[in-house]
């Protein structure tokens, strides 16, 4: 019985450590256009995904396993590169979900550039129309592009029309793990505005 009770508390005890995004990161703080933010774990020792974002058998197509590299040039990230480009002043990081999806729930500091959109939106990256698409400067920003999640073709869709239309190959970066693996990692989520 003191073994069990041992045991128990021992439990107890686990479940009340800090969760942190590295061994010495407790959180990231972004700028957005509704001021600071910080992103962290959430802290409850307990916490579980939605059923959303457990269900694992989605029909494919549409629903069909993502590569890691979507199109040649572009390069893939991990959610630590995703708070870095955060961070950045010089970089955007572009949820190429629909809008609803976006409105849901969205990392923080992410800017809503549906992947149907993205093509016809590059004048924002500081791209100039032309007669064949777009023409992109040097200093054009770095992107990172995120979508649902592994199984999601809305971003990679995204990065591959924005490179028929001119942008760099070389500026896109695709976060894969996407709001499913923002979200199983427990780091903070906010409406999409």
């Amino acid at each position: 019985m003191r073994v069990l009770i041992a045991l128990l508390l021992m439990a107890g005890v686990a479940r009340a450590e800090p969760v942190g995004i590295t061994p010495d990161t407790m959180s990231v703080t972004v700028e957005t256009p509704d001021g600071p933010v910080e992103i962290g774990r959430v802290q409850d020792n307990d916490n579980r995904l939605g059923t959303e974002w457990t269900l694992t058998s989605r029909p494919c197509p549409n629903f069909c396993i993502q590569p890691i590299v979507p199109a040649p040039g572009v390069t893939p990230i991990g959610e630590l590169e995703v708070m870095d480009f955060l961070q950045d002043p010089e970089a955007v990081v572009i949820d190429g979900r629909i809008r609803p999806q976006f409105e849901q729930g969205t990392i923080p500091g992410a800017v809503s550039v549906p992947y149907n959109e993205a093509a016809d939106r590059l004048g924002e990256l500081g791209c100039t129309i032309d007669f064949d698409g777009f023409e992109c400067p040097a200093d054009v920003p770095r992107v990172a592009l995120f979508c649902n999640g592994p199984w999601c073709g809305q971003s990679p869709t995204a990065a591959r029309r924005m490179i028929e239309a001119g942008f760099p190959a070389d500026k896109i970066h695709y976060y894969r793990g996407g709001m499913q693996n923002w979200q199983m990692l427990g780091l903070t989520v906010v409406p999409g505005s």
